[in-house]
């Protein structure tokens, strides 16, 4: 008697998102576990976008920062390396600049700074605040209207300033980020009042919040392995948008990334360790259910996206 595998199929779905001008990419749209496609449609590959800022970036560790050393102090320049010498998918412009507590630059300049990014590459464009609530509700509006066209991702919006920035994304045909804080339910309401406000649930892109490996990555797993079920098996539209694993911004910042050689020896070279960590935190999220990825370093981008090829 023949042996015949048992296989999970759902009733769910998550919806495909479609970003670019020149050069589209499309993330999304399966309708089973993350790559079980001895179960279902997996139609899509993770997309993995390349971040860079508006502003050199003096605080990222030595380690990742000289792998842009001679173009991080010019956006443009920065983001045609990206593309052109490392292959990039997609840019993920942070518009670190903008934040009050930095340089405070304004929305006039952040607009110029955009429209010279999307002029400059083909790649689709992400374009994400400084993460502070008051600046992004002037800066993002701005940027959104400056990006028309392009079909671009606008982030963040928060429970704090969906409206404003929801309704530039909607005014200018862009996608949407929306970010709650680790929690199921919070990132089902936030989902609702961006539809209940007419934006289309197809161009939401969920961002439950990210953590590092070893700072609360099993939480974050366990959040978006929620969302992905709730998606998938109990086909709740609100949650079936794509997610993301903003990987980069939080892997980069925590001890065991920047702890020198000289103090620590036995965790052996920072630079492998960096790269390590954070090709292991984006493959843990994509496995949780993440299908957009922004990342830093060329060479944990090259370890994720050769373990996707295996994988697929």
């Amino acid at each position: 008697m023949g042996y015949e595998a048992v296989k999970e199929s759902f009733s769910g779905g998550v919806f495909p998102v479609r970003i670019g001008k020149e050069k589209e990419e499309v993330f999304g749209g399966e309708n089973t576990l993350p790559f079980h496609k001895f179960e279902g449609e997996v139609p899509n590959r993770p997309l993995i976008a390349y971040e860079i800022q508006d502003v050199a970036p003096e605080e990222w560790p030595e380690t990742v920062r000289t792998v842009y050393e001679g173009v991080s102090e010019d956006p443009v320049k920065w983001a045609r390396h990206c593309e052109e010498e490392l292959g990039a998918r997609a840019i993920a412009l942070r518009l670190v600049g903008t934040h009050p507590d930095g340089k405070d630059l304004t929305a006039e300049e952040a607009v110029k700074t955009v429209t010279s990014v999307l002029e400059a590459v083909k790649a689709p464009v992400i374009i994400l605040g400084s993460n502070h609530v008051e600046k992004d509700s002037e800066v993002l509006p701005r940027v959104a209207e400056a990006a028309k066209g392009y079909n671009c991702v606008i982030g963040k919006a928060q429970e704090a300033n969906y409206k404003t920035i929801a309704a530039a994304a909607m005014a200018n045909d862009h996608k949407l980020i929306a970010m709650s804080e680790l929690d199921i339910n919070l990132s089902k309401q936030l989902n609702i009042l961006l539809t209940q406000m007419g934006f289309a649930k197809e161009k939401l892109i969920t961002d439950p919040m990210c953590s590092a490996l070893g700072y609360g990555l099993e939480y974050t797993y366990s959040v978006m392995e929620r969302i992905r079920l709730a998606a998938l098996a109990q086909n709740d539209e609100v949650m079936q948008p794509p997610m993301l694993g903003d990987v980069g911004m939080y892997v980069w910042k925590i001890k065991e990334v920047q702890a020198p050689e000289e103090v620590l020896p036995e965790w052996g070279s920072v630079e492998e360790r960096g790269i390590l960590w954070e090709a292991l935190t984006a493959t843990s999220l994509m496995l949780a259910g993440a299908e957009l990825l922004i990342m830093r370093h060329p060479k944990a981008v090259e370890m994720v996206e050769k373990f996707v090829d295996e994988l697929i």
